[in-house]
């Protein structure tokens, strides 16, 4: 696995909190010469020298895993990699020393890219009276979760609180006390019915109702019976939130609401402390998990991704929604997974191959081009039509983590974790593999070769220093 940028990282926090580098390594009880090696990334640490780093620098662990910067140097290859930019090809190297000295800088020019990619991509919104969108809502609040590791303790703790105040019920008797807090403290009476088209939930706040459609499962009437009682109970700690990460817009602003309430729904149905407890003892089966917790398939994955609370942290893994023509609706990420930003994700990826296995968990060992690995697996999930001869929605909710904690995860059973990894990329416009066969788009900043003599891979391709054969030199 590549090694992750943790001496980038202990660098810039060193200098942010104006210390010595001498000085940091008389608190570690290691030479100068040492530390200096660790911050240029040429020794390895120990993981009990990190927690020595994490009390002298006063910072979280996560912070010092490199995963942000990791995620972030990603973005900035994908940046410069953009042809409509034309702009001269970044090599890799400065790419990282840009995160490691400026990483404000960097998240500025990744902000500016986002930006223009979708001012390009919808023309139309530069028209509008209101004036041109600098992000779309669903990628801005998708950003806020992303950069917030998809774990709010705030949340965390108002859905305890909210849960409490229902009695703290069992799993199979959640739906009915959250349906009697509703009428018993606000007023709400709840009924199950018919809503016109697709509409699944009704909240009428000055009649007291709360309709819920007839089409949803059990589980998803709790969802739902919960995300209502935390939009009255837990509105103050979202708003808090939301004022905290400014979105630029009342689109995004709602966007972020929902997310956030949603996520209060999900605390309520699966409660930290015991849902974080079963899931190490049944090494996160997410089927069984969903079983003893009276849960969907996807809200027991969702929540598995949110298990970052400090001192009590669950597994980091990511967690990705996608249709089968390729949009993505959710992705977070705890593991560090380098989602690309635009264009479709690699085709040997395993969220893709689960749509021809409905309802059946597939397993892969994805290796990346820089050598991080990832256990993941995926399954389908199918939403009810709401009327006769509609398509049933459905997509594939896929998970994974780094290989390291795949001992943890029933799905590494039986695995050979060598042997059986698949080369990934992040998509083929980023990807250098030069022997796949699923190829889609050549790689940029590569010239291509091109011989009408021989067949296999889509599209051969030299390396971006290398010109083509028969090029001037």
């Amino acid at each position: 696995m590549a090694r992750p940028m943790i001496g980038r990282v202990v660098r810039r926090l060193r200098q942010e909190q104006g210390i010595t580098q001498a000085a940091l390594a008389a608190r570690l009880g290691i030479s100068a010469s040492y530390m200096n090696l660790i911050e240029a990334d040429q020794r390895a640490i120990t993981a009990s020298l990190v927690f020595k780093l994490a009390d002298a620098l006063s910072v979280d662990l996560a912070l010092l895993s490199g995963q942000a910067e990791g995620r972030l140097e990603a973005g900035l290859r994908e940046v410069f990699r953009d042809p409509l930019l034309g702009a001269e090809a970044v090599p890799e190297d400065q790419a990282a020393a840009l995160v490691a000295s400026a990483p404000d800088a960097a998240r500025a020019m990744l902000a500016l890219w986002r930006a223009w990619r979708v001012a390009r991509e919808d023309s139309a919104g530069l028209s509008l009276p209101s004036g041109r969108r600098l992000l779309l809502p669903s990628e801005e609040a998708r950003d806020a979760f992303h950069d917030a590791g998809n774990h709010f303790p705030a949340l965390e703790d108002a859905a305890e609180t909210l849960r409490a105040a229902a009695g703290d019920p069992t799993p199979q008797a959640l739906d009915h006390a959250l349906a009697h807090r509703l009428h018993a403290h606000h007023g709400i009476a709840v009924s199950v019915g018919v809503l016109p088209g697709a509409a699944l939930r009704r909240y009428d706040a000055t009649a007291g109702q709360l309709l819920l459609s007839e089409t949803l499962p059990r589980e998803s009437r709790s969802f739902h019976l919960a995300f209502t009682l935390a939009l009255l109970e837990a509105r103050d700690a979202v708003e808090r939130i939301i004022a905290v990460i400014g979105p630029s817009s009342e689109e995004a602003g709602a966007m972020l609401r929902i997310g956030l309430l949603n996520y209060v729904a999900a605390a309520v149905m699966l409660p930290y402390a015991p849902f974080l407890a079963a899931a190490r003892v049944l090494r996160h089966d997410v089927a069984a998990l969903s079983a003893r917790f009276a849960a969907s398939y996807e809200q027991t994955c969702h929540r598995l991704s949110t298990l970052q609370r400090e001192g009590a942290r669950g597994v980091p893994f990511f967690f990705l929604r996608v249709d089968p023509a390729g949009n993505v609706s959710k992705r977070f990420s705890a593991a560090g997974f380098p989602f690309a930003r635009g264009g479709g994700s690699c085709p040997r990826w395993i969220p893709h191959a689960a749509f021809a296995t409905p309802g059946r968990i597939v397993v892969q060992v994805a290796e990346l081009t820089d050598g991080a690995a990832f256990l993941c697996f995926a399954r389908t999930v199918e939403h009810p039509a709401t009327r006769w001869g509609e398509p049933a929605p459905m997509r594939v909710v896929a998970m994974g983590c780094e290989l390291s904690h795949a001992p943890e995860v029933c799905y590494a059973d039986g695995l050979d974790l060598i042997s059986a990894r698949v080369g990934i990329g992040l998509s083929c416009r980023l990807c250098d593999r030069p022997d796949c066969r699923s190829r889609a788009f050549p790689p940029l900043e590569h010239r291509l070769l091109l011989d009408p003599a021989q067949a296999g891979a889509p599209y051969g391709f030299t390396p971006p220093s290398q010109p083509a054969p028969g090029a001037a030199g």
